[in-house]
């Protein structure tokens, strides 16, 4: 288990200037208020929300050592790796290698055709050839979803491979796993329409989009579980909800930027060809924003 990881762990999103320049100052700046004002329980940097596959090596390489330095040891930092080869893989690990993170959350190849089993195996086991530093494969290529077997085995036959970002929506494959999985698997859940049963399951945390657009309500959800109180916890649930399903969609990161930005958060621009959130998005992550708690100093309401 990597110890270090649970709870609301935002996946940041990357923010970009009006050039598509990576604004390292506003990405530090979002450190700042998901650690002091969310009290979250980590960051994510280059993930999916953060736009990771449009990056370069040294954007990332730069994305991540900002929020290392910016996080300043109070949170662990885990870095993304969203590549099409084991080769590209390898050596985006090793430019991470000095950098002080907690796990590198590594999907797998998301090319057209589809690995066997094995070559999954040994992708992963590849990068923990060049590096030593925990492994999360993050579950969300559509169409090479790991199954929680492959999952488990890779973990079981590959010792760097020590927990798994379960994505995609689907609880029974979530159960499945949290069922296979041993108790010294990180397990966690990027299903953000339902985090609150994911919670309840026994996933460890959470990364996934829903904590970047409403990290503090997020936080005052797994409280509320890890409390037993449910009433609460379900109360919270109906506020997250409709905010999630405003925000899904093509161009989630940019829809999550909207509802940043009620936050006076500065999340930049998405980078080209995503589209920039519609007024019809802003208005309704607008209505759908109402009520959420802000800053962790604020009462649940």
């Amino acid at each position: 288990m990597i110890e270090s990881l649970f709870g609301i762990i935002p996946p940041m999103v990357t923010p970009f200037d009006d050039r598509e320049e990576l604004d390292a100052a506003a990405l530090a700046a979002d450190v700042e208020y998901l650690i002091e004002g969310a009290g979250v329980h980590g960051l994510a940097v280059g993930g999916s929300t953060g736009e990771g596959h449009t990056l370069t090596d040294e954007e990332l390489r730069t994305a991540v050592g900002t929020a290392v330095e910016a996080a300043a040891g109070r949170v662990p930092v885990i870095a993304g790796v969203i590549v099409d080869s084991t080769r590209q893989a390898r050596n985006r690990v090793r430019l991470l290698a000095d950098l002080d993170v907690a796990a590198l959350q590594v999907t797998p190849v998301h090319y057209l055709f589809k690995p066997t089993d094995e070559m999954h195996l040994r992708h992963f086991a590849s990068m923990a050839e060049v590096v030593d530093i925990p492994i999360l494969i993050y579950n969300v290529v559509p169409h090479i979803y790991l199954s929680p077997q492959l999952l488990t085995r890779i973990m079981r036959e590959v010792p760097a491979v020590q927990g798994v970002k379960q994505s995609a929506g689907d609880m029974k494959l979530l159960a499945d796993l949290l069922m296979l999985s041993d108790p010294e698997d990180t397990i966690l859940s990027a299903v953000d329409a339902l985090l609150y049963p994911s919670f309840c399951l026994g996933a460890q945390g959470a990364i996934a989009a829903i904590l970047t657009a409403a990290p503090a309500t997020c936080v005052a959800l797994w409280d509320a579980v890890r409390a037993g109180d449910h009433e609460l916890a379900l109360a919270l649930h109906h506020r997250l909800l409709p905010l999630w399903n405003a925000i899904e969609g093509d161009n989630l990161p940019a829809a999550v930027r909207a509802v940043m930005a009620l936050q006076d958060r500065d999340g930049g621009f998405p980078r080209s060809p995503m589209s920039p959130a519609s007024g019809a998005q802003i208005a309704a992550v607008g209505e759908a924003a109402v009520g959420l708690v802000h800053e962790r100093s604020l009462a649940v309401v």
